[in-house]
């Protein structure tokens, strides 16, 4: 009995490489960016372990002050002093800031920055002291 060699076509082993090869191509290609970057639980973080003051806007205009206790993805507790605690859902936050941050910027645009009046004397110019 005669045993017989059996061959693959070169041709059936090409195409399988090839084959192979895109696969790796493929894989290779970037994938999209992620949806979610992050930044606003690190926001709610920092603001929670800092225990700052935050004013909270609702959609319909309505604002708020208090701590943010705790947060999860629809919604955060807000600790007020002097009033019920409450859990507002984030679909109704027109926008939030902290009430530190406001006082000081509105404090320093109502104070103006003062110019010298016609009577104080200015500085001597560069140019002056060379020519004396």
């Amino acid at each position: 009995m005669q045993r017989k060699l059996i061959r693959p076509n070169l041709s059936e082993v090409k195409e399988k490489m090839t084959k192979e090869a895109k696969e790796k191509e493929a894989a290779k290609k970037k994938s999209p960016p992620p949806t979610d970057t992050h930044a606003e639980n690190y926001y709610f973080l920092k603001q929670m372990n800092r225990k700052t003051l935050m004013a909270v806007v609702f959609a319909d205009g309505e604002k708020v002050e208090g701590y943010i206790e705790w947060y999860d993805r629809n919604c955060f507790k807000l600790n007020r002093d002097n009033a019920p605690n409450l859990l507002v859902y984030k679909r109704q936050v027109k926008y939030l800031y902290k009430v530190e941050q406001a006082a000081t910027s509105t404090s320093s645009a109502q104070a103006p920055a003062e110019e010298p009046s016609e009577n104080e004397q200015k500085p001597a110019s560069s140019s002056s002291k060379k020519n004396k």
